[in-house]
């Protein structure tokens, strides 16, 4: 199985109107070219997230729960819970 997970993080010069926490990212985990699971903030979209081709806001804290949550994320899906 080709399962792939790439984490993207910018911090900006300064917070913006839809990035009031000053970050930019993209969190994906891929399988077989196939995105099951995302968290990203794209341009004037705020922050949400993927889970198959269900999309959904994303109430953003820190960086450290973003991370935590994304990796929970791929643990539940592996369980077959998402």
């Amino acid at each position: 199985m080709g399962n792939t997970i790439e984490i993207n993080l910018w911090k900006l010069p300064k917070p913006t109107e839809d990035k009031p926490h000053g970050y930019k990212y993209s969190l994906v985990y891929v399988i077989e070219n196939e995105r099951i699971i995302g968290y990203d903030n794209a341009e004037g979209q705020g922050d949400h997230r993927h889970i198959r081709e269900l999309i959904e806001a994303y109430h953003f804290i820190s960086l450290k729960k973003l991370a935590h949550d994304f990796f929970r994320d791929i643990e539940r899906y592996k369980r077959g819970e998402l």
